[in-house]
């Protein structure tokens, strides 16, 4: 399932205007970064893909469906949002209840909605926790809640907003292993985030936005490779590569192997 966004633009009521003429395809089964800093974009470009914000001007197409033609209950068959802090979108009892909410939504029967529950519980390491209040538990875990209640809906798109965002280096690796079950199913996984080395390690290609604008746009180690472009975005390239130049090295490394190897040569 394909998306497609066309001169796509968005003001906020006060004005602001923070998409400007975005286009960009995305096709099915990639796994993309969105980065840039604070109001570069990202949130609001991400925001149309499941219908919360409604283009200004423009189209974004998922799949067949052109967005605003479609209410977002319908939407979330096909692009589900993990948001940034999951406490805006947990309200269920337990773990469980909450895990089993989406695919039940969407009118599934009882045996699938099981099945999906469980297999989004056992991914992201939460089978043992689903009699427990999601508010019992840390913030940590609560990320992986969210992200649990929105993979049990096996929409073929799935969006992170800022999946790393607080969390330690164990979750942090959770995380990396959902995104990379969720690439060996086929789906789309969308990233939007500040932490470039994730970025770097579990992502084929980065796209840049720079006040609304797309800056960059292509293969990770091409884009992270632009030290000087990325800067116009308070975006470092992640540290292995900002070592590998210092180093002198002519190829481009984005994460601990491929330095080695480039060494090693």
């Amino acid at each position: 399932m394909n998306i497609e966004i066309k001169s796509l633009h968005f003001a906020y009521p006060d004005g602001t205007e923070a998409l400007k003429g975005i286009s960009l395809t995305i096709a099915s089964g990639e796994q993309i970064a969105i980065v840039g800093q604070n109001g570069a974009g990202k949130t609001t470009l991400a925001r149309h893909l499941n219908g919360l914000l409604k283009p200004s001007g423009g189209t974004v197409f998922v799949g067949d469906w052109e967005t605003t033609q479609h209410p977002v209950a319908k939407l979330a068959a096909r692009v589900g949002y993990v948001f940034q802090n999951p406490d805006e979108q947990l309200f269920s009892r337990d773990v469980l209840t909450e895990v089993s909410f989406g695919p039940r939504n969407l009118g599934y029967a009882k045996e699938k909605v099981d099945a999906l529950a469980q297999r989004a519980l056992a991914l992201t390491e939460l089978s043992e926790k689903t009699e427990v209040n999601p508010y019992d538990l840390s913030p940590t875990w609560r990320k992986m809640v969210a992200l649990a209640s929105i993979i049990a809906m096996d929409t073929p798109i799935v969006v992170f907003d800022e999946p790393t965002t607080g969390q330690d280096a164990a979750n942090v690796a959770r995380i990396a292993r959902v995104v990379a079950e969720l690439k060996r199913e086929g789906k789309t996984v969308i990233a939007i985030t500040h932490d470039i080395d994730f970025c770097a390690e579990n992502f084929e290609r980065v796209v840049a936005l720079s006040r609304g604008q797309i800056l960059l746009d292509g293969a990770t180690r091409d884009v992270l490779g632009q030290e000087a472009v990325l800067a116009q975005t308070y975006v470092e390239p992640p540290q292995l590569t900002r070592l590998g130049k210092r180093l002198g090295l002519k190829e481009t490394v984005v994460n601990q192997e491929e330095l080695l190897q480039a060494l090693k040569k």
